[in-house]
């Protein structure tokens, strides 16, 4: 008998400026990460403020998930999916961000969507705003930073949810909100980016600006939340979190001090006001830290008590070190930093490969909440290679994995209340860190690389049948 719960929810997850494509098809506007150039492990992305001739922009064409939906689901439904999470594209639906009326042909994409999905018995899993901000509210308001986006973000919310209210449940309100506690969340996540064409790394660090725009968006998710509860009681809201767990590199009291202060700003800020409903008590260090005071307006403070998301999921990569000795031997990979762990091997990327960290994780963030989770992204970033008999061996993806699945149960035997698991990228998408193709997640091999060149066609990688496998067992098989 499986540890897992009977109706849990096994699938994979993506996101719409990743793999979509067709960024300009159907009245579409351009969002963020339309305006991202490509990158790589060794030269970051850029973002520019006009479309430069002659230049690579990933997204635009993406897997084209947009004319291939219907095969693609068809993939996940023979895998055995339960669920499937996705995002939808604002500027899909609103271009600009700021229209009175919703997009039809938008609107109806996603109607198509939902519809196959169903078809199959996959339950829709839908983050309503991941990575895609309109490019139009960068141009006009800083992004986030202004506060008119918490009614342009209701009216698209209020248009989406009466939508798709018999084919959607479980929705997310924003994608990895809490990196917009660090510098390249102003690309990826605020959007307090107005006037900036650079590299990734070149990003002005202007905390002020993006803990402004973290507030803003705190009240429109409280806000969406309430609206949800009030209006579709069969609605469940959830909360995302890029979930980075950290270590004191040593037993030195001040590496340990240094530690809780990162975990409180990095992971527990952004979701204590989601799931408890209010600031943190150390929210005013942080905000002294930076010498700010958020503005704070009426009836703020009471929309975001009555906003409380129903489950909390998070994001599981890696983990890494902190250290009060500036000397410390740093990690590489990711956007979050940190010292090497001298315990634990790295990805391609540099990534600290952790799966005990993700069931010291769960206990975690269960003994603080005590509300359902869910870990809705999690995978290994690697260098995919087709052998001579057309066939992907990618072992190194399932051995992650698997590492990771038996942590899993082990922290559900210990009682945390996990009800899904989405592996990210379950078919290969463009990074979102880089801006490449040849860091590969999937389950399924799209042929698109880097230089823009391939044919998208699909093909299964030995991760598929495992994965399949590993759902038809309810995770008992992962051999």
């Amino acid at each position: 008998m499986s540890v897992f719960r009977d109706d849990f929810l096994w699938g994979g997850a993506t996101a719409a400026n990743q793999f979509e494509g067709a960024w300009d098809v159907d009245g579409k506007g351009p969002s963020v990460s339309d305006m991202c150039t490509n990158g790589s492990h060794k030269v970051p992305k850029r973002v520019t403020q006009t479309i430069e001739p002659n230049t690579l922009y990933p997204s635009h064409e993406a897997i084209d998930f947009y004319h291939h939906y219907k095969g693609d689901i068809a993939l996940f439904a023979e895998m055995g999916f339960k669920t499937f999470r996705m995002s939808i594209n604002w500027t899909r639906i609103f271009p600009t961000g700021m229209e009175d009326e919703p997009n039809e042909k938008g609107l109806q994409f996603y109607d198509n969507v939902f519809d196959e999905c169903l078809r199959y018995g996959i339950e829709p899993l839908v983050t309503i705003s991941h990575y895609e901000l309109p490019y139009a509210l960068v141009e006009k308001y800083n992004g986030w930073e202004g506060r008119e986006l918490i009614d342009y973000y209701m009216n698209y919310c209020k248009a989406i949810f009466e939508r798709y209210k018999d084919k959607v449940k479980y929705w997310l309100t924003f994608n990895e909100i809490n990196t917009g506690t660090m510098p390249m969340g102003a690309v990826l996540n605020t959007g307090t980016i107005k006037g900036f064409t650079g590299s990734l790394t070149e990003v002005p660090d202007r905390p002020k600006e993006r803990l402004q725009a973290l507030h803003n968006m705190f009240v429109a998710s409280a806000k969406a939340v309430k609206y949800a509860h009030d209006n579709y009681p069969q609605f469940m809201m959830g909360c995302m979190i890029c979930f980075a767990q950290s270590y004191a590199l040593t037993c030195n009291p001040d590496d340990e001090l240094a530690n809780q202060e990162h975990m409180r700003e990095m992971n527990w800020y952004c979701s204590d006001v989601h799931v408890r409903g209010a600031y943190p008590s150390y929210a005013k260090s942080i905000w002294k830290k930076y010498d700010f005071e958020p503005e704070i307006r009426d009836g703020d403070i009471e929309a975001l008590k009555e906003g409380k998301v129903d489950f909390y999921s998070f994001s599981y990569y890696m983990s890494n070190c902190i250290s009060s000795d500036p000397e410390a031997e740093a990690g590489e990979g990711n956007i979050i930093g940190g010292s090497k762990n001298p315990y634990l091997k790295a990805s391609d990327w540099g990534w600290q490969i952790d799966p005990k960290g993700l069931h010291f994780a769960l206990n975690e963030i269960y003994d603080r909440y005590q509300i359902p989770l869910m870990v809705v992204e999690n995978g290994l970033g690697a260098y995919d290679k087709i052998e001579e008999d057309g066939t992907i061996q990618d072992d190194y993806r399932i051995d992650y994995l698997r590492q990771h699945i038996e942590e899993m149960k082990k922290a559900v035997e210990e009682g945390v209340d996990l009800i899904g698991y989405t592996p990210w990228g379950c078919i290969d998408l463009v990074s979102a860190s880089t801006g490449e193709m040849a860091k590969r997640y999937g389950f399924i091999f799209v042929e698109k690389y880097d230089d823009g060149t391939g044919s998208l066609a699909r093909r299964k990688k030995k991760s598929f049948d495992w994965y399949k496998k590993v759902i038809a067992t309810n995770g008992e098989d992962l051999d």
